[in-house]
């Protein structure tokens, strides 16, 4: 089975690219690589250094199935530039459906995101709650999904809402919260969180990787589903956190990001899929990899200033 990635040089898509390769499928990678490349050769690994919305250029034969992770990432990025955003988040994502259609991809699977339901004051959001997104980032991932769903005629289509990401990645990011928070605990001796009662759901990114690869390998039915199995507040993470590294909490009352929300996944659950890591787990890696120096305050590993210092804004 051979496998279209759109941003395998991620974050995720990184991690999710090797485990792919693991289990023997082929992976074509299309990515601007803004942010680096940390793919090793491979037999079965072409990559493409381009822009995935001129995937038209490339002659790709017996592609099965696609996985979109390529996007602006988060609030701060995409609102660096809102045209930008909206180009490459939404038309981007209908240029990437039209190229499906037109050769009989056989499933779609988009990387959206949780934080697409906003403020939610209900104790389990489910993927039949509405959609109400507060900012512009979320808003893109909203109508891209909404561009996905609109091709269920031709393509199974699979629409992943993954909670807030955290662990070790080769290519890092640390402007998410579990990996940033422990970064600061370990490098400064201090995490500065700004309202911290606010609930955000995480999963570790080996348990969203096998997510993608679950949907790949099994006959589901097409749709929406959450990702996400440990909802907790702000500062229970830093709390998390300082017991398993010295340092002190900083709280700042007042917060520019309000968004609060519990995800509930049972729906992916039913499925089948059992998640094996964690937040705990994810700290505890961070903090060995940064104990052997695998882990450095690489200028890559932020989203918003590397795209400022490359200027792709």
């Amino acid at each position: 089975m051979k496998i279209l990635v759109t941003g395998g040089c991620g974050y995720l898509g990184t991690i999710l690219v090797k485990k792919l390769l693991n289990k023997n499928f082929k992976v074509v990678v299309i990515d601007q690589m803004w942010f680096g490349n940390f793919h090793k050769k491979h037999k079965n690994l072409r990559i493409i250094k381009d822009d995935f919305r001129n995937i038209n250029k490339y002659r790709l034969t017996k592609i099965n199935s696609i996985i979109h992770l390529a996007n602006i990432a988060n609030d701060p990025g995409a609102e660096l530039s809102p045209n930008l955003s909206w180009e490459i988040n939404v038309l981007g994502t209908e240029i990437l459906m039209n190229y499906a259609k037109k050769n009989k991809i056989k499933k779609f699977l988009y990387a959206s995101s949780g934080s697409v339901y906003g403020i939610k004051k209900e104790r389990k959001v489910t993927e039949n709650l509405e959609l109400v997104p507060i900012s512009l980032y979320n808003k893109t991932k909203m109508i891209a999904e909404k561009i996905i769903a609109s091709y269920s005629n031709e393509i199974d289509f699979f629409c992943i809402r993954p909670a807030t990401i955290c662990g070790y990645s080769p290519k890092m990011r640390l402007d998410v919260t579990v990996n940033l928070l422990t970064f600061n605990a370990l490098q400064r001796g201090i995490m500065t969180i700004f309202g911290g009662k606010q609930i955000r759901p995480n999963i570790h990114i080996n348990d969203i990787s096998e997510v993608f690869i679950h949907f790949l390998l099994k006959k589901l039915p097409s749709g929406f589903y959450n990702a996400g199995f440990e909802n907790l507040s702000i500062l229970e993470i830093a709390n998390k956190i300082s017991k398993k590294v010295n340092t002190k909490i900083k709280i700042i009352k007042n917060s520019n990001d309000p968004r609060s929300y519990r995800q509930d996944s049972s729906k992916l659950l039913r499925t089948g899929f059992v998640p094996k890591f964690g937040v705990d787990y994810a700290i505890d890696e961070l903090i060995e990899k940064f104990n052997f120096k695998k882990l450095k305050n690489d200028k890559n590993f932020y989203t918003v200033k590397t795209m400022v210092r490359k200027k792709i804004v």
